[in-house]
């Protein structure tokens, strides 16, 4: 092999190393804060659960009137495309009410999704600030309480992809459905690298 050819295979091995070697194009690179939630089975879950699982996040409430209504229809759109084509992917729903969605609220909830509570799980068990916290360190997503006299949270609408290591790696546009086109490729090339 000449020498060019070799640093320019050397470069590319570096380039995927640096990278996490995953074949898709990221643009987050921030550590799962680690957690111990409730399900709405009234189980629990934890990040050491979903280790060596690749898995789809977002951040929802239950009496939500506006972005989560198109969320948790799109997450329920990608499940069933999730099943479709056969991948090993987990769908976590992080509650951002935690007092009012209770597992009970949660269950109701995720019936009205048509939610396959096999590989999506909604979580709940912790108070405001603890999702706060994982909002801002993990997902890079402020999150604010409603303002006096009102129930509506404010949170981002973006469906997070971590990885089987618990590195949370790209964000998607949670709202538009043509999205899940783009998370299934994303998909497709990850879980066949496992």
């Amino acid at each position: 092999m000449k020498l060019g050819k070799r640093l320019l295979l050397i470069t590319l091995l570096l380039l995927l190393t640096a990278c996490g070697g995953y074949n898709i194009e990221t643009n987050m690179a921030r550590d799962m804060e680690p957690f111990e939630f409730t399900t709405q089975d009234n189980e629990t879950l934890t990040n050491e659960d979903l280790e060596g699982e690749w898995w789809i996040a977002d951040l929802i409430f239950t009496n939500c009137t506006s972005v989560c209504i198109p969320m948790s229809t799109n997450m329920s759109l990608l499940q069933d495309k999730i099943k479709e084509e056969n991948l090993d992917v987990q769908l976590v729903s992080f509650s951002v009410d935690p007092d009012y969605d209770t597992p009970d609220v949660l269950s109701e909830y995720a019936a009205e999704y048509d939610a396959d509570l096999d590989n999506w799980t909604f979580l709940t068990g912790y108070d405001f600030e603890t999702i706060k916290e994982i909002s801002i360190k993990s997902f890079q997503s402020p999150l604010l309480e409603p303002p006096e006299g009102d129930d509506q949270f404010t949170h981002g609408t973006s469906f997070y992809l971590v990885s089987p290591e618990g590195e949370v790696l790209k964000k998607y546009n949670g709202v538009e459905s043509s999205e899940t086109d783009i998370i299934m490729g994303d998909l497709r090339r990850v879980a066949n690298e496992l």
